[in-house]
């Protein structure tokens, strides 16, 4: 029986952490959805409450694993000791999701756009709905939803059509070799003015 001896502990701590674990998500969902309530009354930019919300949780859930690591007997000091001996692989491995999150904080300080702007970026278009921590989502006009990594989208060309209350508009019109242009012109000339008028009158 020396192995029950030996297993007991173990099989009591895998238990405490599975238990740990569960309680911990409930436990971090109802945290973040207090403080994303918090959040959207108070007077937080658009742009930075879905950043700040993720922010939040993924610290939490990070605090979580290593509560756990400790729970299952692992000497966390010994284990970010590891870590950091291991940096330059996890570096590596991760370089992505770093480069997507200095991306985010780079879209967050320069402020090429804020929510609810309607933008062109990384060979998609959409209106912002949000700036995450790794991921910016974007909805079409026929209502998807784009995933676009932060990295990808503060290296490339941003176009913003919502800074500017208006802009020009470029239209190519067709007509027959034999059609009179000064009477084209004039016709063009009048449909252009009509909103004009009726806006004018209203």
């Amino acid at each position: 029986m020396e192995w029950m001896e030996v297993a007991l502990p173990i099989i009591k701590n895998i238990a405490l952490a599975i238990i740990v674990l569960i309680v911990g998500l409930i436990v971090i969902k109802a945290i973040t959805n207090i403080i994303g309530k918090r959040i959207e009354r108070s007077k937080t930019d658009d742009t930075l409450k879905p950043f700040l919300l993720s922010l939040i949780g993924t610290i939490l859930k990070i605090l979580l694993i290593l509560s756990i690591i400790k729970i299952l007997g692992v000497d966390i000091t010994s284990f970010v000791a590891i870590i950091a001996a291991a940096g330059f692989a996890i570096g590596l491995a991760f370089q992505g999701s770093l480069a997507n999150f200095a991306g985010g904080i780079l879209l967050l300080t320069l402020r090429p756009f804020r929510v609810g702007d309607y933008v062109e970026g990384a060979g998609y278009s959409g209106t912002v709905k949000g700036i995450q921590i790794l991921y910016t989502e974007l909805i079409t006009p026929d209502n998807k939803v784009i995933y676009i990594p932060n990295g990808i989208l503060s290296n490339s060309g941003i176009v913003n059509y919502s800074v500017n209350d208006t802009r020009r508009v470029d239209f190519q019109f067709r007509t027959g070799y034999e059609s009179d242009t000064n009477h084209v012109l004039e016709t063009l000339n009048d449909v252009v003015q009509k909103p004009f008028i009726s806006s004018a009158r209203s």
